[in-house]
């Protein structure tokens, strides 16, 4: 059976989760509100820039272009974040103006759920009889 995971924006986070999931040959989900990756920085002002270095904020597996100023502006930043996305083919799998309404596990009953070793080691966290589902609004066709 094919495991799917669910992962809830694609900020910084959500992109590095994306990554990691795809690594260990499971199929990710990436619910996205908004149109485009980015995080909060979509929705700094043009004016922002880093305020730490770029050396102390970057991917460990993807450095930035040596031609950027030590203190990369807004867009900079959105243009590094698509560029990791786009290098490590992370955009297919980003599911775009999906706002996540709410997520629900559905399975066995709660004396039994209790009874289970959770993280035991096995990789596996929840027995297999149960199921996530994700309510998910899609805001492309609301406006």
């Amino acid at each position: 059976m094919e495991k799917k995971v669910g992962i809830i924006g694609a900020g910084i986070s959500g992109l590095l989760a994306n990554k990691y999931i795809l690594s260990k040959g499971y199929t990710p989900f990436v619910f996205e509100s908004r149109g485009s990756i980015g995080g909060v920085w979509t929705q700094t002002f043009k004016t922002t820039k880093l305020l730490s270095s770029r050396s102390l904020y970057q991917f460990s597996d993807f450095p930035w272009p040596s031609s950027l100023p030590d203190f990369p502006d807004h867009s900079q930043v959105l243009d590094y974040h698509l560029s990791y996305a786009t290098h490590f083919n992370l955009l297919p799998h980003i599911k775009f103006n999906s706002k996540v309404l709410g997520i629900k596990y559905e399975g066995p009953c709660d004396e039994e759920v209790q009874a289970w070793d959770l993280w035991s080691g096995t990789g596996e966290p929840f027995n297999s009889k149960g199921k996530w589902n994700i309510t998910v609004q899609d805001k492309k066709f609301l406006n």
